[in-house]
């Protein structure tokens, strides 16, 4: 059967790396037999999803047995409203990572290539190999994106650029003044990702939205979630915004229904729920303060970050540390998969995770 796959199996497929994501808790229940555990590993809202975004969700439970409106009709309405965009410049759908993947399956073709950053967030790779396409790595420069090399990087058979910003897993930011002279350089042809997931968490006057260049650049698409800030990532929902010929051509080739009826009930309920959001940031604000004391008092480097993580560096093989928090009850990412292997990133949790994580790390680290 192994020579029948190789055989017939489109080739691209042998030349993925699978995400990796956090360890689910139910999962290290399983494997350590554990009960008192926090996960700090998926960047999830520590004060779970909106409550508007509940209500809604029991309200609609009974209306599951239909399909829901394969267009997103009141949710589009009310995003393009949220945004001060026209409706026909949205996309929506079965997350953010969907989206991606409908984005290089409608533009790109074997032998384009696509330019990210490393680190960043695996799916540009993942999605561009699945179309054959070549894959070029820019490293950050000082944990954040090397604007100058990625323009450099670029050729005659580019075909997106993609700028995770917020970047995960570092939490760096572009600038305005870097990101202005960037757009200004790139070609027309080339379409431009501005990945913002984490945007709302961004505190720094000087981020540079995406939304700010679609007016003047036809080429920039703005990808952004509900599974962040607004504590929906179990539901699935992200959104793209686009030029509408743009948006056009990623439609024809949607899955009819993709974004589920309880996707959308709670996505429309959440973006109404501005006490919600605004609890939301003020706990990140807090515990981004706590952390960086704590791992000041401790001698450890960090990232400082714009989005509700950081990137850590514990001295140390990363591999052990990981494990011994692990047996301990507390899930984080390990940031050898992203090439530092002395590193973890770890979500900003509430002030008892905070403190929890603070404490297990001291008795592991022995400081």
């Amino acid at each position: 059967m192994q020579d029948f796959i190789k055989r017939q199996a489109r080739p691209q497929i042998f030349n993925l790396k699978p995400y990796t994501p956090g360890k689910p808790v139910e999962e290290v229940k399983r494997e350590l037999g554990i009960e008192d555990i926090i996960k700090m590993a998926s960047n999830e809202n520590p004060l779970g999803p909106s409550p508007l975004a509940v209500q809604a969700l029991k309200e609609s439970l009974d209306s599951i047995h239909v399909y829901p409106d394969g267009n997103c009709f009141y949710l589009k309405h009310k995003l393009a409203e949220f945004l001060d965009i026209q409706t026909n410049q949205l996309l929506l759908g079965n997350g953010s990572d969907e989206l991606l993947k409908l984005l290089v399956e409608t533009f790109v073709n074997p032998q384009d290539e696509v330019i990210f950053a490393s680190p960043t967030f695996s799916e540009y790779e993942f999605t561009a190999t699945i179309m054959g396409a070549k894959c070029i790595a820019v490293p950050l420069l000082n944990f954040k994106h090397d604007l100058t090399a990625m323009l450099d990087a670029i050729r005659e058979q580019t075909k997106i650029i993609y700028l995770c910003n917020p970047n995960n897993p570092t939490g760096t930011i572009v600038s305005r003044a870097e990101m202005d002279g960037f757009m200004a350089q790139v070609p027309g042809d080339v379409l431009v990702v501005f990945d913002e997931a984490y945007f709302e968490y961004v505190e720094s006057p000087d981020f540079a939205q995406g939304m700010d260049y679609l007016q003047d650049y036809s080429n920039v698409i703005v990808s952004r979630t509900f599974s962040k800030i607004y504590g929906l990532a179990g539901l699935r929902i992200g959104y793209m915004v686009a030029h509408p010929e743009i948006v056009a051509a990623v439609e024809r080739i949607t899955e009819p229904f993709n974004v589920n009826l309880l996707a959308q009930v709670g996505a429309l309920a959440a973006l109404d729920d501005s006490k919600h959001l605004s609890a939301s940031q003020t706990v990140n604000r807090e515990g981004k303060v706590y952390l960086y004391r704590q791992l000041e008092q401790m001698g450890l480097k960090y990232v400082p970050t714009e989005a509700n993580f950081i990137f850590l560096d514990t001295g140390q093989d990363c591999q052990p540390v990981f494990r011994e928090l692990l047996s301990r009850g507390v899930i984080v990412r390990t940031g050898d998969n992203f090439g530092f292997p002395t590193y973890i990133r770890v979500t900003i949790g509430n002030p008892e995770q905070n403190q929890r994580f603070i404490k297990t790390l001291q008795e592991i680290l022995k400081i």
